[in-house]
């Protein structure tokens, strides 16, 4: 099989040659394109979370030989987090590759946060069945190495830090609720507003729920603190 433009530039981006190219092109390949003789990467996502976890945990006990199981965990789950893996497949630039149906794609799916993390998962469980664990822990190390450098004590993502702020002092958990939407269907732009039952409120802005939501409660928390 002979990749397309785009997955060639992926290919040369993740510094893997595929042994069996059928499997990028499954990785990048969103249900909304799935069909007779054409898989999508759902599978694949589910076993490259594994293999990322098994890659992180392994990486953050040698990158911290004295670090306990409880500085270990948020560690950790910044780092295995859909948001992350995201980022990292913004940073290579995954979204132009993606097979997305006509409804996904008008919709703005290359930028979505949920599509972008999964496929990024499908990835490495590509290059994982295509040339083994070594390959592809290779490939997580080299993606996420500065992420891994940097990671510290505190990197819990903001909602689950409100929500655990909100638990301490017998408060129920945050509510998120939509205030506003704009912008064109394909493009919507969303602003949530994080609510404690205590009456503290913050608002935040952005182009999909899930990161307006994270950055309203990284607001009220700041607020609180």
């Amino acid at each position: 099989m002979k990749l397309s433009a785009d997955l060639t530039v992926l290919q040369e981006t993740l510094g893997h040659s595929f042994r069996d190219p059928r499997l990028l092109r499954r990785a990048v390949t969103h249900a909304s394109m799935s069909g007779p003789g054409r898989e999508d990467n759902q599978r694949l996502e589910f076993l490259g979370d594994r293999v990322l976890g098994l890659v992180m945990a392994e990486a953050l006990l040698a990158h911290d030989p004295g670090a306990s199981e409880g500085q270990l965990a948020p560690r950790f789950n910044a780092l295995v987090r859909k948001e992350t893996c995201a980022d990292v497949a913004r940073e290579i630039g995954l979204g132009q590759a993606l097979k997305l149906g006509r409804s996904e794609q008008k919709s703005g799916g290359r930028r979505k946060l949920a599509l972008l993390g999964d496929a990024m998962e499908a990835v490495i469980a590509a290059v994982y069945l295509d040339a083994g664990f070594e390959a592809a822990r290779a490939l997580v190390l080299r993606l996420w190495h500065n992420r891994i450098a940097e990671v510290d004590d505190d990197a819990k993502d903001a909602k689950t830090a409100l929500q655990e702020w909100a638990q301490a002092r017998g408060l129920q958990p945050p509510a998120y609720v939509e205030t506003a939407r704009s912008g064109p269907d394909h493009a919507p732009v969303f602003t949530i507003q994080a609510r404690l039952d205590s009456g503290e409120t913050a608002e935040a802005t952005a182009g999909n729920k899930r990161q307006a939501e994270q950055m309203a409660a990284k607001a009220l928390l700041e607020r609180l603190e």
